[in-house]
């Protein structure tokens, strides 16, 4: 069979883990913030329409290629696991090929747009880039891409209807904060004002608006109003998604330096949990998905709809901060090991008798350092 491939960029977010993956700009227009090395060194740039046309005859190419095969083994043209693996075990077939066959695999009819802030293209040239995906490949259900804040303040409120219109309905922001004195010590390049305008401005467009929130960015000097900020934000632009993705610093972070001379204070993972507790406690009348779909966030059970669910979710991180630092640390590392979503789960025998061993291992392969290995190993869950 011919080999085809197309670009692809560096990242999506976990939600997007099973869509279609089309680079349409290439990394970061703002590229500065200190918790992020994504496009650290990379130039920002524009793919123009004819580009961003051409990948997607490469993706329809690859659709006709699998089904073909596929009417050609009696299956009238669907994915299943034996044309699927058939396809991907032609020599020379790489990432973008792999990830069109995935796609069809699934069949979530979902695609979304790489890199960091596409909204900033001319509406016409998205629009035309969409209108051309969609004539090629029919059934598509949602295309998502990220967007910055500001962008979308910036932005006509017929622009962002126009790219609508051409079929982009979900954008994720990354807020992090809404405490301006965090958003400028992070170089965020944003205001808690523009969080609000651009987010707004989303909404009326007729988008869903997924925010991201980033527990642990306040330090300890500003956790408070961070949280509460944050909340501020979500709470006057009531997003479709909220998501969690707690700070993890690493070496190659601008934001470590500023921990190394001391001018930034990292709160434990303990302390992060009692942030996100104020912070889901300060949202008030939205009717917002709270999600924490991240490997790196401690408690991935926190999540579900406000107003309705947030007692429960209140009662997931109270039985964390009911813990003694022992269970703290054993429920710490059953995370990381995959057995453990929430508190609840330690209750399982087996699950924790296995977590326990991982904890005295740790202990004695890491005498008096066991917090800082197990931060070290979350740092790398980030980079996943």
């Amino acid at each position: 069979m011919k080999q085809l491939s197309f670009e692809q960029g560096p990242i999506r977010p976990p939600s997007e883990a099973r869509s279609l993956l089309i680079r349409v700009t290439r990394n970061c227009n703002w590229n500065q913030c200190l918790f992020c090395t994504t496009y650290t060194d990379q130039r920002f740039s524009r793919r123009s329409v004819e580009e961003v046309q051409a990948d997607i005859d490469v993706i329809a190419e690859i659709i006709e290629q699998a089904k073909a095969l596929s009417w050609r083994m009696g299956l009238s043209g669907s994915i299943d696991t034996t044309v699927a693996q058939h396809l991907l075990d032609q020599p020379g077939v790489d990432y973008s090929y792999q990830t069109v066959i995935a796609w069809l695999y699934y069949g979530t009819n979902a695609v979304f747009l790489q890199d960091a802030n596409n909204i900033i293209l001319k509406a016409d040239d998205l629009a035309a880039m969409l209108d051309y995906l969609n004539e090629k490949v029919p059934g598509i259900s949602r295309i998502t891409s990220y967007a910055r804040t500001k962008t979308a303040a910036r932005k006509s409120l017929e622009d962002l209807t126009r790219m609508r219109q051409a079929g982009l309905n979900r954008l994720h922001v990354g807020v992090e904060s809404g405490d301006d004195v965090t958003l400028k010590l992070m170089k965020k390049g944003v205001t808690a004002a523009e969080h609000i305008e651009g987010g707004r401005k989303i909404v009326q467009a007729g988008m869903e608006l997924s925010e991201y929130y980033m527990p642990g960015l306040g330090g300890r000097a500003r956790w408070r109003e961070h949280a509460q900020g944050t909340a501020h934000v979500a709470n006057e632009t009531n997003p479709h998604f909220i998501r969690l993705r707690t700070l993890h610093v690493i070496e190659r972070h601008p934001l470590f330096q500023l921990i190394q001379n001391g001018e930034f204070a990292l709160r434990t993972s303990s302390e992060n949990i009692e942030e996100i507790r104020l912070f889901v406690e300060s949202l008030d009348g939205i009717t917002s998905h709270l999600v924490s779909d991240h490997m790196g966030n401690l408690l991935q059970d926190v999540e579900g709809r406000l107003p309705e669910d947030k007692p429960r979710m209140l009662a997931a991180l109270d039985r964390y901060l009911d813990l003694d630092e022992d269970s703290r640390l054993h429920y710490r590392v059953g995370r990381l090991m995959g057995m453990y979503n929430g508190v609840k789960d330690m209750a399982d025998d087996a699950s924790f008798r296995q977590v326990e061993a991982a904890v005295t291992k740790i202990k004695k392969q890491f005498p008096g350092q066991v917090d800082e290995a197990l931060s070290d190993a979350y740092g790398r869950l980030t980079r996943l």
